[in-house]
C-alpha cells in the first residue's frame, strides 16, 4: 500500500532553483492556460501538448488537473481522468519543469491523485510511460505501479512505444 502524501502544503524549494516562493498544489484554473502550456512545453520539449489539447482537456477534465503555482508562474501539472464506470483512473499527463525535476514535486502531484482517487473508490490507477524514460519509471515504481506487459510497439502510432503501468488502490 502506498503512502498518503504529507500534509504539509505548501512546501518551499531550493532558492538555487531561481525559485524562492512557496509551491501551492491547486486546481487549474481557466486563466491558468498560457502558463500550463508553457508548463508543457518545458516538460516535453519534443512533444508538447497543442494549446488546443490543453484547452479541450481542461474543457472536459478541468476538475481533473492539479498545478503547482508559485504566485507568479506554473511549475508542474497533473492531468487524470477516471472512466466513466469510475473504476480505472488514466493518468494523462504528468509534467515538472526542469528546474524543479529529482526534488519531489512529480512525487508530490501524483500523492495527491493517488489520495483523491482512493477517496472516491477508484480500484485502479493505469499510465502509459516511454520505455527509455527511466526518471519517470523510476517514480512510478516507488509509488507501487507495476508493468502490465512488455513494451507496446507503436501504442500512439509508428516509433510511439509505450510501456503500460498501473497501481492498484
Amino acid at each position: 500500500m502506498t503512502a498518503l502524501p504529507e500534509k504539509r502544503f505548501p512546501s518551499t524549494v531550493d532558492r538555487t532553483d531561481r525559485i524562492d516562493r512557496p509551491l501551492t498544489m491547486r486546481g487549474v484554473v481557466e486563466a491558468d492556460l498560457p502558463e500550463l502550456h508553457r508548463v508543457d512545453r518545458e516538460a516535453f520539449p519534443e512533444e508538447p501538448y497543442h494549446y488546443f489539447e490543453l484547452r479541450q482537456s481542461y474543457d472536459i477534465h478541468g476538475d481533473r488537473i492539479l498545478v503547482l503555482d508559485d504566485g507568479r508562474n506554473l511549475h508542474g501539472y497533473v492531468l487524470f481522468v477516471t472512466t466513466s464506470d469510475g473504476y480505472v483512473n488514466w493518468i494523462k499527463s504528468l509534467a515538472v519543469t526542469p528546474e524543479l525535476r529529482g526534488r519531489g514535486q512529480g512525487r508530490r502531484l501524483m500523492l495527491e491523485v493517488i489520495r483523491r482517487l482512493r477517496t472516491e473508490g477508484v480500484h485502479q490507477v493505469r499510465l502509459t510511460v516511454e520505455p527509455t524514460n527511466a526518471a519517470a519509471i523510476t517514480l512510478y515504481r516507488s509509488l507501487g505501479f507495476s508493468f502490465e506487459g512488455e513494451v507496446r510497439k507503436g501504442y500512439f502510432g509508428p516509433g510511439e512505444d509505450r510501456l503500460i503501468m498501473a497501481l492498484g488502490l
